[in-house]
């Protein structure tokens, strides 16, 4: 596996990736899993037999790349580091560095879409920068951390009600609090939080889940979760959304 890296390093990023995921590292899983790798050559030395120095650059989606702005010189060393230990035994080849970059999207309608956001139209407070916990996924203009999400967004969408997927709640004070609820679902009087949990970029224990929600929780609002698996295709996310629904009609009428 280590002597292709060079010429395909798919197969080494998706290991590293795994071993990112086992330590709950969601913001280096999710860069490697939705980037596009390039191995370029950087540097020849030709002391001692000569030595090839390599950089991997990484292209994230535009929708992902600036919530890695912060900490983003850690990000890459951490994978770098990370990638060493299956390239230690080659003394002729080396990784030097890993870059991370905006992929290029090659978009006729650039100006038109710049001159939306200038006038406000595409402004949206969902999380995003300053969270630990990356969404790397677009649909819609939206944001999302996985596949399930988006799949559950849709079903949610074909219902017909009235939900915020992944906004942000802010507590003030002393306390304060700011969490990023994966959707947040107002239907016939009930206000209801749904969370995907099981995939790779969710890492929390069900304690660490509920002190999160808690803040909202205690004003009386209803937590329910989902496992990805309940949402890893249209079908099951369609079923999982008149699940919910059914939960809301229950929370009504035992008021």
């Amino acid at each position: 596996m280590s002597t292709r890296f060079f010429a395909d390093p798919e197969a080494v990023l998706g290991t590293v990736a795994r071993l990112f995921a086992a330590e709950g590292a969601a913001r280096e899983v999710a860069l490697l899993t939705y980037s596009s790798p390039e191995v370029t050559e950087t540097g020849y030395d030709n002391w001692n037999g000569g030595t090839t120095s390599y950089t991997l650059y990484l292209h994230v989606p535009l929708s992902l790349y600036p919530q890695l702005q912060e900490g983003m010189g850690l990000l890459e060393q951490a994978i770098c580091d990370k990638l060493q230990v299956f390239l230690e035994s080659f003394s002729n080849q080396q990784l030097t560095q890993v870059k991370v970059l905006p992929a290029v999207v090659d978009d006729p309608q650039w100006r038109e879409k710049a001159a939306a956001w200038l006038t406000g139209s595409k402004v949206s407070n969902q999380g995003r920068v300053r969270s630990d916990n990356v969404a790397p996924l677009a649909v819609d203009g939206l944001l999302f951390r996985s596949q399930p999400e988006v799949h559950l967004y849709r079903a949610l969408k074909a219902e017909g009600v009235s939900f915020a997927p992944l906004p942000v709640f802010v507590r003030g004070g002393e306390n304060y609090r700011r969490i990023e609820p994966d959707f947040v679902i107002v239907h016939s009087g009930i206000i209801l939080v749904v969370e995907v949990d099981g995939d790779t970029v969710h890492q929390e224990t069900p304690a660490e889940a509920h002190a999160r929600t808690s803040m909202l929780q205690h004003e009386g609002v209803h937590i329910e979760r989902l496992n990805a698996s309940a949402c890893s295709n249209p079908e099951k996310a369609k079923s999982s959304a008149e699940r919910i629904l059914g939960i809301i009609d229950k929370l009504r009428a035992a008021r």
